[in-house]
């Protein structure tokens, strides 16, 4: 639940942000989920499920959205939390929609819009026409403020280790519980698969022993 307003807040922010908070309930951005802190609605946590087929597949992204309390006059700024190889950590990203580009910010954008460009600019996306594949890239080889160069097995690797990571941070704790939910039951079926390959290790040894 948000409080009512935000003492940070100007009542225009406060209102226009509650109010997208309940149309992303209503109608959720494919592969982004996002919600407010309680005691500041000024300022939004985000993840990104990594898309399939790209570099970042199996990964959660965990992220923040800093809002002015002048907004939707001014631009938020955008930050990943996440280590990713596509954008440094807990660094504001250059981003059209974003703070570092107000004569280019549009009133009109919400956070689902923000959200969905940072989305595109982040992922490779691929189009296949007939036996060739071409990559329509929307910037992903462009190296702007905040963003960071890596090859793909390193952001396979970050995506692997990308929801534990994300589990020592108090406030994704407290907004993605089903995130949370989930690398708890990863860690118990990797818990139960390993106790099961030690049990076999052990009774192969005591066979091998008594032969």
């Amino acid at each position: 639940h948000i409080k009512k307003q935000s003492k940070m807040a100007s009542a225009m922010a406060s209102k226009r942000l509650r109010k997208e908070y309940l149309a992303l309930q209503r109608n959720p951005v494919e592969n982004i989920v996002a919600a407010p802190l309680e005691k500041n609605i000024l300022e939004w946590h985000y993840v990104i499920s990594g898309t399939e087929g790209t570099p970042y597949e199996g990964g959660f992204y965990h992220g923040k959205l800093k809002f002015p309390p002048e907004y939707p006059m001014k631009p938020p700024s955008v930050l990943m939390c996440t280590p990713n190889g596509r954008f440094d950590i807990n660094r504001r990203i250059c981003l059209s929609m974003s703070d570092f580009h107000p004569e280019t910010w549009n009133p009109l954008w919400a956070v689902g819009s923000i959200l969905t460009g940072l989305y595109s600019f982040m992922v490779r996306f691929r189009t296949k026409f007939g036996a060739l594949t071409a990559y329509v890239v929307a910037l992903e080889d462009k190296i702007t403020t905040g963003s960071i160069e890596s090859s793909d097995e390193e952001k396979q690797a970050y995506a692997a280790a990308s929801l534990k990571s994300n589990c020592a941070d108090k406030n994704f704790r407290t907004l993605f519980p089903d995130l949370m939910a989930l690398q708890q039951t990863r860690e118990q079926v990797a818990s139960a698969a390993s106790s099961t390959t030690a049990a076999a290790a052990a009774t192969e040894d005591t066979k091998m022993a008594a032969a």
